[in-house]
C-alpha cells in the first residue's frame, strides 16, 4: 500500500508544542529550545509546568557553569520556552510532540482534541515506545500527518531518535521531522510501526529475561547487573536499568510487544507485575529491584537482599600453583593473568612446541604492556619466568588448581578431566572455562566431582574483569569459596551462577543478538540502523551485528543451539539467516565476511 500524498510543508518546523511535561517531555523541550525553536510546553498539571521551567533553568545554569552555553544564550533558551495548562496553546505550532502516559485512551483523547485546535498542515508526533502509531493515526482526522518521534532518556544527552512511520504517514511529514532531528544534532533512524521499534524492541526482551533470571533465584541482582556491565561493557546492569525506566513502564512495553509477537521471551516476567502492583516501580517510587535513598533518588541503599561484605567464610584450600591446559588465546590469556598475580603457572598443551608458542604469545602481550607503560620490563620478565611450558598434562601432578581452556567440545573436555583425575594430586581444584557446556558433565568424568567447578573467563582474559563462577549440585563449599577468593586475588570480579546453559552473560546476550538477526531477516530495519540504534539509544559499546562478526557466527550459532536445547523455548531457536550464513562459510571477521564484508589481511 502506497503512503498517501500530502501538501505538508518541508519547511523547518519553527514552533513546537510538547504535550506532557514529565522527565521526557521536559528534556525534549530543552533540546528544541536550545536548537532555536519556540517551544510551548503543555501539561494539565500546573505543578508539572512549573517543575519543567525550574528543571530547564537548572539545566541551562549547569551548562553555563560548564561553558557549554553563554549567559546570553541561556537567556535566549529560557525566553523561547513558555508553558500552559491548556491544549489550545498548541494552535500555532508547526509540530506537536505528545509525551503523555503510555495509554491509548489518554493519547487518543489528546489527538482528538488537537484535531480541532491545530492547523491542517501541523504534524502530530507521538513519543510512544510501546503503542501502535497506526492505531493512533487511524483515529485522527488527518492520519497522514501522524507519526512517531521516539526520543531516548535523557533526551538532551541521547543522540538517537526513532522516526516511526505508519502505512498512513505522508512522506513529507517524515522528511520534515527527520530534518528537524538532524538540526537538533540527533541521529534519526527510520523504522516501521511495531511495539518497541528497534532499540526498545531489542532492549526490553533482554530486560525481561534478566528479570525472569532474578525471579528464578538463579543469580543475585548484584551479580546479574555486574555480569552484564563487566562481561558486555554495558553502562548499566539490566535490573538497575529497569528501576530507572520504571518497572510499570517496562511491563506496559512488554505487554504491547507480546500482544503482537506472541513470543514467550516478550511475555512480562511475573515479578514485573508483582512489583508494579505493589507500587515498587523503581527509582521514582524509591524501591524496585533495589532500594533507593528517596523517591527519585539514584542512590542505592542497603536492604534485606544486599549481600554481606566479605563474601563466603574461610575457603580452606591453599592455591600456590596453577595448571592451565590449552594453547589458544584464552589459555595463554588466563596463564598471563595468574602469573601477573604471582602464581606459578604450568602451561600445558598437546605438544611442547604448542606450549612454547603459547608462552611466546604471553611474552608479546607483556611486551605491549611495557611499551604502554603499564608495567616495567623487570616485572614483565619476572612474570614470564613464572610460566613453565609443558608438552604433557603429567606436569599438573603438583598444581593446586588445574584449569582447562581447550576447544568447546564436551567429549574433548571430558577426556581432559579424566586425565586431570589421574594426574592431579588429591585436593586439587579442577576447573573448566566452558561458556556453554554443562560443568557437571565434566565433573562426572572424574572420581571427585566435589572438586570440579566452572571458571568462565571472558576474552581477552587479561583485560576483562568478569569471571562467572559456576557451581554444580556436587561442588564442595570450600571449592566454591576458594575460587571466589582466588578471583579477587587475581583482580577479577566473580559472579555466582548455577550450572545451566549460557550462565548469566550468554543466556542474556545471545537471545538479544538472535532477535536482532530476526529484525533484519523480516526486513524491519537494516544492519546499520540496528547497530546505530543500540549504540546511540542503549549505550552499547558495539552494535549487535558488529559484535556477532567479532564473536564469530559459527560460535554464536553453537551457543544459540545450546540455549534452545536447554530451555526448549521456540523464541530461542536460531534465526534461519544465521544458520544460512554459517552454512555458506560466512563466519564474520575471521573469514572476511559475516553480516558485513571485511578487507582481507
Amino acid at each position: 500500500m502506497a503512503a498517501p500524498q500530502s501538501d505538508l510543508p518541508l519547511s523547518p518546523l519553527r514552533t513546537v508544542a510538547v504535550v506532557g511535561l514529565g522527565t521526557m517531555g521536559t528534556g525534549i523541550a530543552e533540546v528544541l529550545a536550545r536548537a532555536g525553536r519556540d517551544v510551548v510546553g503543555i501539561d494539565v498539571s500546573e505543578a508539572a509546568a512549573v517543575q519543567a521551567v525550574t528543571a530547564l533553568e537548572a539545566s541551562t545554569a549547569r551548562a553555563v557553569r560548564r561553558e557549554r552555553l553563554t549567559g546570553t544564550e541561556r537567556e535566549g533558551v529560557l525566553a523561547r520556552f513558555r508553558t500552559s495548562t491548556d491544549l489550545t496553546a498548541a494552535a500555532d505550532a508547526d509540530l506537536v510532540i505528545e509525551v503523555t502516559p503510555e495509554s491509548y485512551d489518554i493519547k487518543q483523547q489528546v489527538f482528538r482534541a488537537l484535531d480541532g485546535i491545530v492547523r491542517p498542515d501541523t504534524i502530530l508526533a507521538t513519543g510512544t515506545n510501546a503503542l501502535s502509531v497506526t492505531r493512533l493515526a487511524a483515529d485522527s482526522a488527518h492520519p497522514e500527518r501522524v507519526l512517531g518521534l521516539h526520543f531516548f532518556n535523557p533526551a538532551p544527552a541521547m543522540k538517537l531518535v526513532e522516526v516511526v512511520s505508519s502505512v498512513l504517514t505522508a512522506p513529507a511529514a517524515v522528511s520534515a521531522v527527520t530534518n528537524l532531528a538532524l538540526d537538533l544534532g540527533k541521529e534519526p533512524v527510520a523504522v516501521g510501526d511495531r511495539p518497541g521499534f528497534v532499540a526498545d524492541g531489542l532492549l526490553f526482551g533482554y530486560l525481561n529475561q534478566a528479570a525472569a533470571m532474578y525471579e528464578a533465584k538463579y543469580a543475585s541482582r548484584e551479580d546479574i547487573d555486574a555480569a552484564m556491565k563487566l562481561g558486555c561493557g554495558l553502562p548499566m546492569g539490566p535490573l538497575a536499568l529497569l528501576d530507572l525506566i520504571g518497572v510499570d513502564t517496562a511491563r506496559t512495553v512488554l505487554e504491547a510487544m507480546y500482544a503482537e509477537s506472541r513470543d514467550r521471551l516478550h511475555a512480562p516476567a511475573p515479578i514485573l507485575k508483582q512489583l508494579s502492583e505493589a507500587g515498587l516501580t523503581g527509582r521514582k517510587s524509591g524501591r524496585g529491584f533495589y532500594s533507593y535513598e528517596a523517591p527519585g533518588s539514584a542512590s542505592v541503599v542497603r536492604d534485606a537482599l544486599t549481600p554481606l561484605s566479605g563474601g563466603p567464610g574461610t575457603p580452606g584450600r591453599t592455591v600456590r600453583s596453577v595448571g592451565v591446559a590449552g594453547s589458544g588465546t584464552m589459555a595463554s590469556g588466563i596463564a598471563e593473568v595468574f602469573a601477573k598475580a604471582g602464581y606459578e603457572v604450568v602451561l600445558a598443551a598437546r605438544s611442547e612446541e604448542k606450549a612454547q608458542t603459547a608462552k611466546a604469545r604471553i611474552g608479546k602481550s607483556l611486551a605491549r604492556s611495557v611499551d604502554k607503560g603499564r608495567m616495567t620490563a623487570e616485572a614483565a620478565a619476572s612474570t614470564l619466568d613464572l610460566i613453565t611450558p609443558a608438552g604433557s598434562y603429567d606436569a599438573f601432578s603438583d598444581v593446586d588448581l588445574a584449569l582447562e581452556a581447550v576447544a568447546e567440545d564436551l567429549d574433548v573436555k571430558q577426556q581432559l578431566f579424566a586425565v586431570f583425575d589421574k594426574v592431579c594430586k588429591p585436593g586439587a581444584i579442577l576447573a573448566t572455562t566452558t561458556s556453554s557446556l554443562p560443568v557437571v558433565a565434566c565433573a562426572r568424568a572424574t572420581s571427585r566431582p566435589q572438586d570440579v567447578i566452572g571458571m568462565h573467563f571472558f576474552n581477552p582474559a587479561p583485560a576483562m574483569k568478569l569471571v562467572e563462577v559456576v557451581r554444580t549440585v556436587l561442588t564442595a563449599d570450600d571449592v566454591h569459596g576458594t575460587v571466589r577468593e582466588l578471583c579477587e586475588k587475581i583482580r577479577k570480579h566473580p559472579v555466582d551462577c548455577g550450572d545451566r546453559a549460557g550462565f548469566i552473560v550468554n543466556a542474556l546476550l545471545f537471545p538479544y543478538l538472535n532477535n536482532a538477526i530476526k529484525m533484519v531477516q523480516e526486513h524491519y530495519a537494516t544492519l546499520d540502523d540496528i547497530d546505530a540504534a543500540m549504540k546511540l539509544g542503549g549505550g552499547y559499546p558495539m552494535g549487535p551485528f558488529e559484535l556477532l562478526d567479532v564473536v564469530g557466527l559459527d560460535v554464536s550459532l553453537a551457543i544459540e543451539k545450546v540455549l534452545h536445547r536447554e530451555f526448549r523455548d521456540p523464541g530461542l531457536a536460531p534465526a534461519p539467516l544465521l544458520e544460512h550464513l554459517v552454512a555458506a562459510g560466512c563466519l564474520g571477521r575471521k573469514t572476511g565476511r559475516g553480516f558485513r564484508e571485511y578487507a582481507r589481511r
